[in-house]
């Protein structure tokens, strides 16, 4: 299984963006996204920001990923808001 993972354009150079997840910076190919800009919320797989997403998702990702690590529970997913 392959993820893609949630990060923020922090900086464009022609169709190169610099993404940041968790304090980690690395390039991301808008190739496949180029109405995307600074400050957007991106899916990146291999390399690739595939789709724009709401702050929103960004956050509730984070939290899913505190909670697996073992943090507390944050997030309430109810199937009717994703389904």
């Amino acid at each position: 299984m392959c993820l893609a993972v949630p990060a923020k354009i922090v900086e464009i150079r022609d169709s190169l963006a610099t993404v940041e997840l968790r304090g980690v910076t690395r390039e991301a190919s808008l190739m496949l996204l180029p109405e995307a800009k600074v400050g957007d919320y991106v899916l990146v797989h291999a390399g690739f920001a595939m789709q724009i997403i709401e702050e929103t998702d960004m956050a509730e990702t984070e939290a899913l990923w505190a909670e697996m690590n073992g943090g507390p529970r944050t997030v309430n997913l109810e199937l009717s808001q994703h389904g």
